[in-house]
């Protein structure tokens, strides 16, 4: 009889709990797959050859396929090649980097900016890097999975309170010990596209002696006179202590940063692990995203757009009786149950909508939702026909 080979056996067990659990995720409605998009990112995209109007990706100003911010990036990929070989710590910066930041920098109004791969990464790191045993970090209840993963890795005591509710917060800061306190909170939250109270959130957190960190990923390039975020429109800029903004939504490409003083980025590149221990962002993105910033500071004309779309569709949302405020890009029409976001998002499928079922756990359980997301590349037609098929579909927002 031949001996195991215990590779092959190990790899058996794993694919057999792997057919369990997703038989098991099947039965909940909660199975993910890919769809591979051919050719770009754009209010229009192809599937298995089919054309559907976008309405599912965070491109808010339709920079992902900007000819100016394509031509930066091949200029960039010319001279610097595809990858940096390390990370930045090591031989991966480059002055492709050390412009980004610097222009960053004056974009935030802020005194330093640090890069990070993602979002997610950046969430990660910072938070782990500032607090630890013996410290709490305050979380909404609906922040973003990076937020709460950034949490848990810190080791710091997480105090989850109700989302968006600042008296809540400024309770649980006096009645929780810590050497230091930390609150995070999403400013634009990504799947109900409501708004954090930020100048009460900010009070509390001077009351008691917290920093304040803010995950901008979905307000940047959106709100604010020149598109700087939700801190900007309402002037905290200088008042926060960490503003976290993504190059991957409305800037149409690739990272992150973290926007604060000199003092947190120094110590952020000595102590945030996904910083150190990753190869840098190609150069290739760092000047692309160079000048979606310049775009999105400088031209207003993307904003306004954006923002007429935000208004017509969400008069249109209210027409057909369903809740739906101008306040970002985002607009959610929950349904509940994962199988009834699912049939939905087929039935805007068949009448040529892209349109992703969001569920949990991305979502609490009970709102299951369709999720649309505006861009300034969406024209009134691609609007009125999206409204049209709600229209037709009936849809009804879940209680």
């Amino acid at each position: 009889m031949d001996a195991k080979d215990p590779l092959a056996e190990a790899e058996g067990v794993a694919t057999a709990w792997a057919r369990e659990d997703l038989a098991e995720l099947a039965s909940r409605g909660l199975r993910r797959f890919l769809e591979p998009l051919d050719p770009a990112q754009g209010a229009l995209v192809r599937i298995g050859g089919e054309t559907f109007i976008n309405f599912s990706s965070n491109d808010y100003l339709g920079l992902a396929s900007s000819p100016t911010v394509r031509a930066a990036a091949q200029a960039a990929l010319e001279h610097y090649g595809v990858g940096t070989g390390a990370s930045r710590v090591v031989t991966g910066d480059t002055p492709a980097h050390q412009s980004l930041e610097a222009r960053l920098a004056a974009f935030e109004r802020a005194e330093a900016v640090l890069l990070f791969n993602t979002g997610f990464a950046a969430n990660t790191g910072i938070i782990p890097a500032l607090v630890g045993s013996g410290d709490a970090v305050f979380s909404d209840a609906l922040n973003h999975a990076s937020i709460i993963d950034g949490c848990r890795l810190s080791r710091a005591r997480t105090v989850v309170y109700p989302h968006a509710d600042p008296e809540a917060l400024a309770q649980v800061l006096a009645e929780t010990p810590a050497r230091r306190k930390l609150v995070v909170t999403d400013t634009v939250f990504s799947m109900d596209g409501d708004h954090a109270p930020l100048r009460e959130l900010l009070a509390a957190c001077r009351e008691h002696g917290a920093a304040l960190m803010v995950d901008e990923a979905h307000a940047t390039g959106v709100l604010g006179a020149r598109g700087a975020g939700l801190c900007e429109e309402l002037g905290l800029e200088s008042q926060v202590d960490l503003r976290m903004g993504t190059l991957s939504k409305a800037f149409g490409g690739m990272g992150a940063y973290v926007a604060t003083s000199r003092a947190v980025v120094d110590l952020l590149i000595s102590r945030a692990r996904p910083f150190i221990f990753s190869t840098a962002l190609p150069a290739a993105l760092c000047a692309a995203a160079e000048a979606a910033v310049d775009a999105v500071e400088s031209d207003v004309h993307l904003r306004e757009r954006l923002w007429r779309n935000i208004r017509r569709f969400a008069q249109g949302l209210r027409a057909l009786g369903l809740p739906a405020e101008p306040r970002s890009a985002i607009f959610p029409v929950i349904l509940g149950e994962p199988e009834r976001a699912l049939d939905a998002a087929r039935r805007c499928r068949d009448r040529g909508l892209l349109v992703k079922a969001i569920r949990p756990p991305t979502v609490p359980e009970g709102t299951s939702r369709l999720r649309f997301c505006l861009s300034a590349a969406h024209t009134e037609g691609h609007i009125d026909l999206a409204l049209e098929v709600l229209r037709k579909m009936g849809v009804r927002h879940a209680e």
